[in-house]
């Protein structure tokens, strides 16, 4: 019986942290409907990806504290009402600056789910068992990548982009449903974290002063910021310069959402036989090779459509093993601050994103060139860190749960 509730509990953790991910994928698809309904161009509609990311980094530092001293349902209630207002009212945009505005409301709204997922699992299971429980999280959340724009391309055609928007409030409301009737309350609220903001600010950095935590909430942050510059990136290569359809570039965002998919299940059995600090520093390293390659193929002209296939599904496949360990790595040494400490990690997270993907709609020039040198520059960074910045014995000392 515990299993079977383990697994209803994985399942909605898994979808409250997909809602953000398919609110993404599911329009990208639409970008030229979008810019042509809004009288604008996919540059400019990209800046909708770009404020949604904003709303995702400010929006869980708010959270971080309020489902440490409410509990975690409560926020996630009003969070999933807020996202599933603004995807309305997006759907009912005047003109592109609307848009771009809305969604950010509607990011941070939906932004709680990623946050409480990952407090809820240091909640319910010991740090031994964290990283195979976010490996479970990042499959049910990988499925969204798959299906997000096929079905975003399926009622484009059909219905209209503004539709898309009323599929995601309808979503949320689903999961309204799910979260109060099947997720149980794993805190109980705590009068003693204060929400005053003088009070909370310290707390935060407290957080960020652990050398362990912030060692790999950086690397992971920056090394998921690539995900966010290919996110950004391709629907200028795939539909813009290799002329890709929607649908095509659909199947072919699900063809790269299959490697993120199949490196955190391959992790999840690497986890029997090796630690998480290993095997994030060894996925490193190839993803700066992975990166590096693709770079080098974009810069020199060679690269077509099949084999930027080919390096995007490799990089994403790498980081199917690097995300899930960086993140357990990050939240091992907290028990009572899980929730701060998720907000810290996430909002991290979503400002590498932030950067990542308005590069790549600044500097875009019509070539795969920017978006490759943004995921390259991820992964040289991430790799620095995890090299000069991690002391083995001192990591593991700073690992033990506080």
């Amino acid at each position: 019986m515990q299993n079977k509730q383990h697994t209803i509990i994985i399942l909605i953790l898994g979808l409250l942290i997909a809602l953000s991910p398919f609110s993404i994928d599911m329009y990208l698809p639409a970008f030229p409907a979008i810019a042509s309904a809004l009288k604008t161009d996919i540059a400019h509609v990209g800046y909708s990806l770009t404020s949604y990311y904003a709303g995702l980094c400010a929006g869980q530092l708010i959270y971080g504290i309020l489902i440490d001293r409410l509990g975690r349902k409560k926020p996630l209630y009003a969070g999933l009402l807020i996202y599933l207002t603004a995807a309305f009212a997006c759907a009912f945009s005047l003109n592109i600056n609307m848009l771009v505005a809305v969604r950010l409301f509607m990011a941070l709204g939906g932004c709680v789910g990623m946050v409480t997922a990952r407090a809820i699992v240091r909640d319910l299971f010991p740090p031994k068992d964290t990283a195979r429980v976010l490996s479970l999280l990042v499959l049910v959340m990988g499925i969204a990548p798959i299906i997000a724009p096929t079905i975003g391309s399926i009622v484009n055609t059909i219905a209209g982009w503004r539709w898309l928007f009323g599929v995601m409030a309808l979503i949320a409301l689903a999961l309204l449903i799910a979260t109060y009737t099947l997720l149980p309350e794993t805190k109980t609220p705590d009068p003693d974290v204060s929400l005053r903001i003088k009070d909370v600010l310290p707390e935060y950095i407290a957080v960020l002063k652990n050398p362990a935590f912030l060692v790999y909430t950086l690397a992971g942050g920056i090394s998921y910021a690539g995900l966010y510059a290919y996110i950004a990136g391709s629907p200028f290569v795939f539909m813009t310069r290799f002329g890709f359809s929607d649908t095509a570039y659909s199947w072919a965002f699900a063809f790269n959402a299959c490697g993120l998919i199949s490196g955190s299940q391959i992790n999840r059995l690497l986890l029997n036989r090796y630690d998480s600090i290993h095997i994030s520093f060894y996925a490193a390293i190839l993803l700066f090779i992975t990166g590096l390659l693709l770079l080098i193929s974009t810069a020199l002209g060679i690269a077509g459509a099949p084999m930027t296939l080919c390096f995007t599904f490799l990089f994403l496949f790498c980081l199917g093993f690097l995300n899930p360990n960086t993140t357990a790595l990050a939240l091992r040494p907290f028990t009572a601050a899980a929730g701060r400490a998720s907000a810290v990690l996430g909002s991290i997270q979503m400002i590498a994103g932030v950067i990542a993907s308005w590069t790549v709609n600044f500097f875009f020039n019509g070539t795969a060139n920017v978006m490759a040198a943004v995921m390259f520059g991820c992964t040289a960074l991430t790799l620095f860190l995890l090299v000069f910045f991690t002391g083995r014995r001192r990591t593991k000392q700073d690992l033990q749960p506080a």
